[in-house]
Formats: C-alpha cells, structure tokens, sequence
C-alpha cells in the first residue's frame, strides 16, 4: 500500500510581524544617540547702540596666531605650544611689572586668530593652553589667598567671585581668515 504523505504542520506566523514591530519600538524608545555638545564659550553679550567703543592699549593684547600648518606666531615669534601656557601666565599676571607685559590680569586680553587651513586638533590645543593659563592662575591665587585649590571653592561663593574678579578670563577670538596669504 502507497504510503500517504503525512501533513506539515504550519508556524502561524501572523504575530511575529506584530512582535517584530514592537521589539523595534522597544529598541528605538530604549536607545540613547550621543549628540555632539562642542566647545562650551560664553558668548559676549549684544553691544548696545550707545557703548562706546574704548581704545585698549598695545600692552594688554597678547596676540596668538594660528597659520594653516599649525604654527603658532606669539607675539610675532614662533613658539611650540607647549610653552604657550606659561607665556600666557607670565602676561596676564606681569609679577615683575615689565612695561612691555599688560597692566594688571584684568585689564589683559589675549587674542586668539587662526587661518581658514587650521586643523581643528590644532585650534583646540590652543584653546585648551590659554584655558589652563587661566585655570593655574585662579589655582595659585586661590591657594595663596584661601589655602584650598581653586576647584574646591564653593560655586557661586564670594570667594570663587573674588578669584574670577582677580583674573578674569578675556580671551578675543577672531573670524578664521587666510593669515598668511602668498
């Protein structure tokens, strides 16, 4: 006798496009995407039509150029930017009083300019040097005046405000531009 085919049985597959759906739901309501936050920069408040503006004095720019093969030109000479810090320091504080170094830490500013070429790696090195001049400063100011290191005060206190008072971080940044054209 002919043997007779024995019937598959069927998977009703009906749900899994239903399950299918929600396990993508799930994923996409449970997954968190990194957004980039960039550089955190407070941005100087809109002038108004009746400031006027005031002449500052050769002394307290300390100028930082950047060129397009991410050279540093400091004050019109050459520098690595690992000394940058401490050229930094030395400006805005002026302990010896040089003539030629600015006035007092709040009347210093430092400003920063890059060609259009500059590598990005290279502008935040930069950044993060005159940043740490500052940080340093505020860190030895606070540990003179306090004895506890700048990051230790209190947020918001007066004394955290005494130290931003006393070096105040001013540092004009440029519209990237050809620096160097040939």
């Amino acid at each position: 006798m002919p043997r007779q085919k024995r019937a598959i049985p069927e998977i009703n597959a009906g749900s899994m496009a239903d399950i299918a759906f929600l396990l993508l739901i799930f994923f996409l309501v449970t997954t968190s995407i990194d957004s980039d936050k960039g550089i955190a920069i407070k941005l100087p408040p809109k002038p108004d039509k009746t400031q006027v503006l005031q002449k500052i004095q050769e002394r307290n720019i300390f100028e930082v150029l950047i060129n397009s093969q991410n050279q540093l030109l400091v004050e019109g000479e050459y520098m690595e930017v690992s000394a940058l810090c401490d050229a930094a320091k030395l400006f805005i504080s002026n302990k010896e009083r040089n003539p030629e170094l600015s006035e007092s830490p709040d009347k210093a500013i430092i400003s920063l300019k890059n060609d259009v070429s500059t590598t990005y790696g290279a502008y935040l090195q930069v950044q993060n040097e005159l940043k740490r001049a500052y940080n340093e400063l505020r860190d030895e100011a606070s540990r003179a005046k306090f004895g506890v290191a700048f990051d230790d005060l209190v947020k918001g206190s007066e004394r955290e405000q005494e130290i931003l008072t006393m070096y105040p971080q001013k540092i004009s940044e440029a519209e990237p531009e050809d620096i160097f054209k040939d």
